[in-house]
C-alpha cells in the first residue's frame, strides 16, 4: 500500500466525519441519528478507530511539530495559489474541501513518514518494548 492509497484513505475518513455535502457522519447523525442510534454509535466508534490509528502514527512519526510544519507548507501553497489569482478563498464549501485536504496531508504523510524514513536513511523505527 502505497501513499496515495494511506492519504487516499486519510481523506475519505475526514470526508466520511464531515463534508460541505448532506452525505457525511455529523449531516446523517443530526438528521437520522436519534431514530437510528444503534447504527450512529457503530458509525462513529468505527470512525474514532480509524482517527486513532492515524493520529497515533502521525504522533509517534512526525510529532506536534511535523504536524504544524506540514500544515504550515499546506497553508503557504495555498497562499501562493491565491496571491497567483488561482484561487478564490471566497467560497466556504471550497475553503471545507481545502481544509479537509490539507488535514488528510498531515495524517497520509504522517502514516507514510516512517517509510520514508527507513528508505532514505536505511534504518527502521521500533516501537519501545518492555523487557
Amino acid at each position: 500500500m502505497g501513499f496515495l492509497a494511506r492519504w487516499l484513505f486519510a481523506f475519505g475518513l475526514l470526508a466520511a466525519t464531515y463534508n460541505p455535502s448532506d452525505y457525511n457522519y455529523v449531516s446523517w447523525t443530526l438528521q437520522y441519528g436519534s431514530e437510528n442510534l444503534s447504527i450512529a454509535v457503530l458509525s462513529g466508534l468505527l470512525l474514532l478507530i480509524g482517527y486513532i490509528i492515524y493520529l497515533r502514527a502521525t504522533l509517534r512519526s512526525i510529532g506536534g511539530f511535523g504536524m504544524a510544519l506540514v500544515l504550515a507548507v499546506v497553508g503557504a501553497g495555498v497562499w501562493v495559489l491565491y496571491d497567483l489569482g488561482l484561487l478564490a478563498l471566497d467560497n466556504g464549501n471550497l475553503n471545507t474541501w481545502l481544509g479537509l485536504f490539507a488535514l488528510s496531508l498531515v495524517l497520509g504523510i504522517g502514516l507514510n513518514w516512517s517509510h520514508v524514513r527507513r528508505r532514505l536513511s536505511g534504518q527502521a523505527d521500533m516501537d519501545d518494548v518492555d523487557e
